[in-house]
């Protein structure tokens, strides 16, 4: 993504993502309409907002099935929310719409962690926030967490990381490292990664911008996992990797699929891929005829035994 600011106010500009001003002030070219939580009668999942970080203010929100019986324990899903680490929060219409839909299909609870986006908080800030919201999540595992719905709901043997675009890429993130660090009391036995976002091979200047420290885009593991010695350690037992024909990120998706498949990994990963559509698709094009195939794939893998 080219940095040419077309205007002598503007010292970086990357469409259709943001833009600097030269005291500093960033101007977003997208902003996502907010939804509140609650219950959504068409489903009857019922959605609350909570505070998983005091110090940073890092919300998330919980999405409920209708649970039959006091005894009965759901899978979790624990969504990241795309947007290019700039854009958007879990708490905004998009995510609220994709994970009713999956947690109603799916029968599971759902759990979105939000992030402080980029640039103002410079990358890896959204993954450490995205860490942090996993290591909360865990807290519940003893049943004595902060969270009566993780508490009293959730099946903690039975977890699943979702993320889609640079969501995705927080979701492989936080697997390696909880394959690294350890992450005791969840079972994550699934990671579903929708057309992820691992960048092109040349450099991106947003991404530089947005993260100051990196090594070099082709050569930074959170960006290019296939230069991180760490990945054989990822910590979920089976990873489902989406791509879409259309979308200019596929073919790093494609990359990532063929380095796991080829790696030291002990887990299982399958490929599946949408053509005719581009990236994201599944969140922005409700009347799509692919919407349907895309959410049984990722509603099947969930429930596989």
């Amino acid at each position: 993504m080219d940095s040419n600011s077309g205007s002598a106010d503007i010292t970086h500009n990357f469409p259709p993502f943001f833009k600097v001003h030269k005291d500093g002030r960033i101007e977003r070219y997208a902003v996502f309409q907010h939804a509140p939580a609650g219950l959504d009668p068409t489903t009857g999942i019922e959605s609350k907002d909570v505070v998983v970080s005091p110090d940073t203010g890092i919300k998330a929100r919980i999405f409920l099935p209708k649970i039959n019986g006091p005894d009965r324990k759901l899978p979790l899903i624990i969504h990241y929310h795309g947007g290019g680490f700039c854009l958007g929060s879990a708490l905004d219409l998009p995510f609220k719409f994709f994970l009713t839909s999956l947690a109603a299909q799916a029968n599971a609870v759902a759990i979105t962690i939000d992030y402080r986006l980029a640039p103002e908080h410079h990358l890896p800030a959204a993954h450490n926030d995205s860490w942090a919201g996993l290591q909360w999540v865990a807290s519940h595992a003893n049943r004595q967490g902060p969270e009566s719905w993780l508490n009293e709901h959730v099946d903690f043997g039975r977890v699943y990381l979702v993320g889609e675009s640079a969501g995705a890429n927080i979701a492989s993130y936080v697997a390696i490292k909880a394959g690294v660090t350890g992450l005791a009391g969840l079972n994550i036995i699934g990671t579903l990664l929708v057309h992820p976002y691992f960048g092109v091979k040349e450099p991106d200047r947003m991404y530089e911008f947005m993260c100051p420290t990196s090594t070099g885009f082709d050569n930074d593991p959170i960006i290019n996992p296939a230069v991180d010695p760490n990945l054989k350690k990822l910590k979920s037992d089976r990873i489902l990797v989406c791509v879409a024909e259309k979308d200019s990120l596929r073919n790093r998706g494609v990359n990532y699929y063929e380095t796991l498949s080829k790696s030291e990994w002990n887990g299982n990963v399958e490929f599946y891929e949408t053509h005719g559509e581009d990236h994201c698709f599944h969140m922005f094009s409700p009347n799509s005829v692919n919407l349907g195939p895309i959410m049984k794939k990722l509603v099947d893998f969930i429930q596989a035994k």
